[in-house]
């Protein structure tokens, strides 16, 4: 058995010790519902096979039926799955920690300390919600990039569910610093009774909502490059799908025009065309399904606060961070969508995957920068360090970016000039790829108009990025490292690198190629006191 514990163990009684509260609080079970579910999923999952066979007469053979036998291993396998986990996965709430104890051959027992909690997400797929089941996860500030992860119990009941969720976020919690033996241990699963009185939903004070869902975002949502993707993964899966009832897709399409005398440029953009609209239709559906009836605003429980989203239709969600834990916001422009004044916005903070493909992090949908800033200001209470005149960068900057596309251009034509000596591959194609110089300077330029720093207040804001200009705000207090450093070709053009490192969002923020004096000055800025010990050993006897 292993045990796993975030923001220290639990510290265990001795034999003088007063027994604690806690052991007093019995284990709990996921809700039964996921039992049920599972085994609907797992009928629906052979469905389509039976059909195949039953309905259209197909062949029983692998080569006729292996993608419908795929989805049926595939949905029976996560069925058993599911059923193993509720049947050993077990959980608790005490008056101090929330635990977890699941596993079947290795046993895992997880130790949150409630205090420490960052964000509670309760989730739906539509399975679940057909069957009144919300997924809970935890945040406690575990480190993604360490290959950490949240607490999460799939599944409970709605009620159970959004109990707990009122009773991890009630500001009113004791600590376990401040712990008291007389502590009454408090009970989240019912079993399907009335939750006692202590587990009612907190009274949510002074809601203030920020923004709602508008349905032209779906404009900026629908023409991105993934939309070639999402047209590419539709059409093998209709073809797939389709070729295994006997209908030839790609027969149906060579039959609705002809293809010789359109001539293969025509036919090429029309491809093109096809595959973009196919793709940008399917991210609008795509888009509406996950942000109807979105929802930023901020709640009130007891003293805490706490920036909360709601969203989806079929599957919806809701995520609650703790604004105490956050530590700032960025916005960020993706370079091929900056002319319509798109943007991204995100929170700094602990306790959320970034690499979660449903961005926990994100405030607000993909939309226009206006609105982006707009909430900003609203989030932070005051004047919008976002907004904040930036520090431009050396010409010095630019320049060594401008080496740095050159150097690289130059390394393509290099390698393919011997095969093109020897006649491996025609002449031309060196010279082609020279094609890429220009390409390369101007995103040269790009990434150096935009760079900027400044220290604006609480906050250092740093913006950069060629592919998407971010611009991030982040409070100085939550600084743990700053580091200044210089490559070779850094020293000597007179430039550094300055990066603010902290335990929330990407954990390191980096204003790059800074003036050395200035870089120094900016440092010391955005974290008083931590360069005064290298300033004094750098100071040469006799000199203030």
């Amino acid at each position: 058995m292993t045990a796993d514990a975030v923001d220290g163990a639990r510290p265990t009684g001795t034999a003088d010790s007063a027994p604690d509260a806690s052991d007093e609080v019995q284990w709990r079970r996921l809700s039964v519902r996921v039992v049920c579910v599972d085994i609907v999923v797992s009928l629906l999952s052979l469905t389509p096979t039976a059909v195949a066979v039953w309905g259209f007469g197909m062949p029983v053979t692998f080569d006729a039926l292996w993608p419908l036998i795929f989805v049926a291993v595939f949905g029976v396998t996560g069925a058993v799955s599911d059923i193993l986990r509720w049947a050993f996965t077990t959980y608790r709430v005490t008056p101090f920690d929330i635990e977890r104890r699941t596993g079947l051959f290795v046993r895992r027992h997880r130790t949150l300390h409630r205090d420490r909690v960052r964000s509670v997400d309760t989730a739906a797929k539509l399975r679940h919600r057909l069957a009144g089941l919300r997924i809970v996860t935890v945040g406690a500030g575990q480190q993604t990039g360490a290959g950490e992860s949240a607490l999460v119990l799939d599944a409970l009941s709605r009620a159970n569910a959004a109990a707990l969720r009122s009773q991890l976020l009630d500001a009113t919690a004791p600590s376990r610093a401040a712990r008291s033996a007389s502590g009454a241990p408090i009970v989240v699963e019912t079993g399907g009774t009335t939750a006692p009185h202590d587990l009612q939903d907190v009274a949510v004070e002074n809601v203030e909502v920020f923004a709602t869902f508008r349905p032209w975002l779906v404009v900026y949502n629908m023409f991105s490059i993934w939309a070639f993707l999402m047209a590419a993964g539709l059409l093998w899966g209709a073809f797939w799908f389709l070729s295994t009832f006997g209908i030839d897709l790609f027969g149906f399409i060579a039959r609705l025009a002809d293809w010789d005398a359109i001539g293969w440029v025509g036919v090429t953009l029309l491809a093109i065309a096809a595959a973009g609209l196919l793709g940008a239709i399917g991210l609008g559906i795509t888009f509406l399904l996950g942000y109807w009836r979105f929802e930023l605003a901020r709640t009130r429980s007891g003293e805490r606060t706490y920036l909360r989203t709601r969203r989806g239709l079929l599957s919806t969600r809701e995520v609650n961070r703790d604004e105490s834990r956050m530590r700032g916001l960025t916005i960020s422009e993706p370079v091929l969508w900056r002319w319509m004044g798109m943007a991204d916005t995100s929170i700094i903070t602990t306790g959320l995957n970034l690499w979660d493909a449903e961005e926990p992090a994100a405030i607000l949908p993909r939309g226009p920068i206006s609105v982006a800033r707009r909430v900003a200001r609203d989030v932070f209470g005051s004047a919008n360090p976002l907004e904040a005149p930036l520090k431009r960068h050396p010409r010095t900057a630019l320049r060594r970016r401008l080496l740095w596309a050159t150097a690289l251009s130059a390394i393509a034509p290099l390698l393919l000039a011997v095969p093109a000596v020897s006649g491996v591959i025609p002449a031309w194609i060196p010279w082609a790829t020279l094609g890429l110089w220009p390409i390369a300077l101007g995103a040269a330029v790009i990434a150096y108009r935009t760079l900027g720093h400044t220290i604006d207040g609480d906050y250092l804001v740093v913006r950069g990025g060629l592919f998407s200009r971010s611009t991030s705000a982040l409070r100085r207090d939550a600084v743990s490292t700053i580091a200044v450093r210089q490559s070779v070709l850094q020293r000597r053009i007179g430039l550094c690198t300055v990066s603010a490192m902290t335990a929330a969002g990407w954990y390191a923020y980096e204003a790059p190629d800074v003036p050395i004096a200035d870089g120094i000055g900016f440092a010391d800025d955005a974290a008083p006191g931590f360069l005064d010990g290298f300033r004094a050993r750098a100071t040469p006897p006799g000199r203030g």
